[in-house]
């Protein structure tokens, strides 16, 4: 499948391993996706989160990503679902923390000893990257993109998608700017 992607869909893979390896986390999963995507400043979807206004609030979204990480991955629809039942989610994160320390619930693996070799992709980062195989071949693109990556990232349920959503970058407004409808068109 990696043959078809572009440079640019191969850099956004390279760089999630190593948001991953960065985080000490087990595998590479969606958010890591996201978050090499916010560090790319060439390719289609660094055009379109810059027209889309992402570019100057990357730090919002690298924080309520990192709001996420802490209460275990959940989204905010799954902590407000949890709280229609009564489980304050944002309270059992503070008593995790007290005991085990900031960050505790995250999942993340920084100074437990260093894992060697490759990081295997989860399955939320397999079906972002299925998913951009996808949305490229109904476009009938020859190749896959980082624009096809990001578009994958609206439309699947979860933190990356929740988080782009909430800050204005839904499929819609990505295709809008990619292949027109709207003021900026990229080339």
């Amino acid at each position: 499948m990696f043959e078809r992607f572009t440079k640019d869909a191969r850099a956004v893979v390279m760089g999630a391993v190593e948001h991953a390896e960065g985080a000490g986390a087990g595998s590479v999963d969606a958010e890591h996706l996201l978050l090499a995507l916010l560090d790319r400043e060439a390719g289609r979807a660094s055009f379109a989160l810059a027209a889309l206004g992402l570019a100057e609030r990357g730090e919002a979204v690298r924080e309520a990503l990192g709001e996420a990480r802490r209460r275990a991955g959940l989204s905010q629809a799954d902590a407000e679902a949890l709280a229609g039942l009564g489980i304050d989610v944002s309270e059992i994160v503070a008593r995790v923390e007290a005991v085990h320390g900031v960050g505790a619930m995250s999942g993340d693996r920084r100074g437990k000893g260093r894992r060697s070799g490759r990081h295997p992709f989860g399955p939320g980062a397999k079906e972002i990257l299925e998913k951009a195989l996808r949305i490229a071949v109904a476009r009938r693109d020859r190749h896959v993109g980082d624009e096809h990556i990001l578009l994958a990232l609206t439309v699947r349920p979860g933190v990356p998608g929740e988080v782009l959503a909430d800050h204005g970058v839904t499929y819609e407004s990505v295709v809008r700017v990619l292949y027109g409808g709207g003021e900026a068109k990229a080339g």
